[in-house]
């Protein structure tokens, strides 16, 4: 029989089998998801979740798909947070120190807590990236929020209110067309795909098993 323990979700107490992860838990319990359940595999961010072990004072955010249960755990989703995502065309836009300034002034508000940073599920170093930001120092930023699934849950925890995503999201875009070298051969197989000239491919790859397309997709070549 299988080890189980006791959480709390949403207040409620349910035991459960030590093995699961927070959303297999959810499941377990009875819970239906229909939101913040996307790819289940940590790379969506669809399922931000906020927890804390009874007796301890420490929150902990974390995505549910990879995180596994607790003993004591109380947790609560966070399936959507309201950042503030500005509009903007990055063809009119340039990689300036002003373009922040306009956009997302708020990250001068920053005051180096490093909440963002110690809620970050990716274990990212948010407050560097938006430090970096601060000084217009776009690639780095770029490169220091690369692996970013957007949860939101550092902007929970910003006294400052800091949408950091879109910070870092603004900072990657424009990294991507005025400053990294222009990818020739993607933009090749853009007008490729645009034109036409893939569709037979990739309808032979939708055509074959589950398996066989799993198996091209772990063994694909993968650009350094």
């Amino acid at each position: 029989m299988a080890d189980m323990i006791n959480i709390y979700l949403y207040g409620k107490k349910y035991e459960v089998p030590a093995s699961l992860t927070i959303m297999e838990a959810f499941e377990y319990a009875g819970y239906q998801l229909v939101r913040g359940c996307g790819c289940r595999n940590g790379f969506c961010g669809a399922c931000a979740t906020i927890y804390r072990i009874k007796g301890k004072n420490e929150l902990v955010g974390c995505l549910a798909c990879s995180t596994k249960v607790e003993n004591d755990m109380c947790v609560a989703t966070l399936p959507f947070f309201p950042l503030e995502k500005k509009v903007y065309d990055i063809t009119e836009i340039k990689p300036t120190a002003q373009v922040m300034m306009q956009l997302y002034p708020e990250i001068y508000a920053c005051v180096g807590c490093n909440a963002c940073t110690k809620a970050c599920t990716q274990d990212l170093n948010v407050m560097q990236y938006i430090a970096y930001a601060q000084r217009g120092e776009f690639e780095k930023c770029a490169e220091e929020s690369f692996d970013c699934v957007m949860c939101g849950v550092c902007s929970s925890r910003c006294p400052a209110g800091i949408s950091h995503p879109q910070v870092a999201l603004l900072a990657r875009r424009l990294t991507g067309k005025y400053i990294r070298p222009e990818a020739e051969h993607l933009t090749k197989r853009v007008e490729e795909i645009e034109n036409g000239d893939c569709r037979a491919m990739i309808e032979a790859i939708m055509a074959k098993p589950l398996e066989e397309i799993k198996e091209l997709y772990n063994t694909r070549e993968i650009e350094k």
